[in-house]
């Protein structure tokens, strides 16, 4: 008869770190990939930050739609600062060892800025539907005053939500391996590893993901099925096209920060052993967005490429 692993010898011993081991099965080359993700890195510092440079020195650009591109920003620089460096210390120099504590701390924050990150879409979201679908009422319900309590909402939202996902880890005895086959601590890397039981982690996982991403998409999805359905009563062509171009940015960066998003909930609810597109999915939905969102908002918008000019002293008579 089989003893139950929480109550075998081996079970009093706790493991005092675990190793991130990188990609899965490309341990040998992985090292390769460093120089494009350092790169992906450095963009997404160096766009983000420029982001909040023109909208801080251009008055144009002080409305709440822009406010909201800041704070997706700030987002976007802490998401990839809290994976980056340790994915290129194991890279770099094989520093593929993370206290347990570190590794929950980690677990945490990447769940709360990828929520935050899906509630500011949200905002954005929100902000184009009055913006369009109810522009007399415009100045009155997206003020300063609005986007500091949505933001300050979803922070909230996340920060207290998302609190159990660390602490359930936490709770589980580690007790033989620990080796997590990816680059970062993620809950089913994390939890794949106790001794004992983790249904309460997985079902807790899923209905966090669901309730909050899927709540989001659900909100970003009618507001801009009612954006749709007012351009599409516009007489004017011109005019449509113009309400559109306001939203194409926005759907480009939702489109693929929830494609991903499902894609990866459904590989991690699958049974099969961990694989190397899904675990680099991952690393790469965490650090393409924050590179991204800032080069398709400047290509997209007028103002922001505008401003960006002048804080980079270029040309802008040529530009425009």
């Amino acid at each position: 008869m089989f003893q139950d692993p929480r109550h075998s010898n081996g079970s009093k011993v706790q493991v005092s770190e675990f190793l991130l081991m990188g990609l899965p099965g490309i341990h040998e080359w992985q090292h390769w990939l460093s120089l494009p993700l350092a790169l992906l890195y450095l963009l997404a510092l160096t766009a983000n930050i420029l982001i909040l440079m023109t909208i801080n020195q251009e008055a144009a650009l002080h409305q709440p739609m822009y406010y909201f591109l800041g704070v997706l920003a700030v987002v976007d620089m802490g998401l990839a600062t809290t994976i980056m460096p340790k994915i290129l210390a194991i890279l770099w120099f094989n520093a593929k060892a993370i206290s347990l504590p570190e590794c929950f701390v980690q677990m945490y924050v990447i769940h709360c800025f990828v929520g935050m990150e899906s509630g500011i879409f949200v905002c954005m979201a929100i902000d184009r539907y009055v913006a369009i679908c109810q522009p007399l009422r415009y100045p009155s319900v997206i003020t300063e005053s609005f986007v500091v309590k949505a933001s300050v909402f979803m922070a909230l939202r996340n920060s207290l939500t998302t609190i159990p996902v660390p602490v359930l880890a936490a709770q589980r005895h580690y007790c033989s391996q620990n080796q997590i086959e990816h680059s970062m601590c993620t809950t089913l890397g994390v939890t794949s590893l106790a001794c004992d039981h983790t249904t309460i982690n997985s079902l807790y996982q899923l209905v966090l993901a669901w309730t909050l991403m899927g709540s989001d998409l659900s909100v970003v999805i009618l507001s801009y099925a009612l954006i749709l359905q007012s351009v599409l009563k516009l007489k004017s062509a011109e005019a449509a096209s113009k309400a559109l171009s306001t939203c194409t940015s926005h759907l480009i960066l939702i489109l693929f920060f929830y494609t991903v998003i499902i894609v990866l909930s459904i590989t991690h609810s699958s049974p099969m052993k961990v694989t190397l597109i899904p675990v680099l999915l991952n690393v790469l939905h965490n650090v393409i967005p924050p590179a991204l969102n800032p080069m398709v908002y400047a290509l997209k918008n007028k103002e922001l490429r505008q401003g960006l000019y002048k804080v980079l002293k270029l040309d802008t008579v040529g530009n425009q």
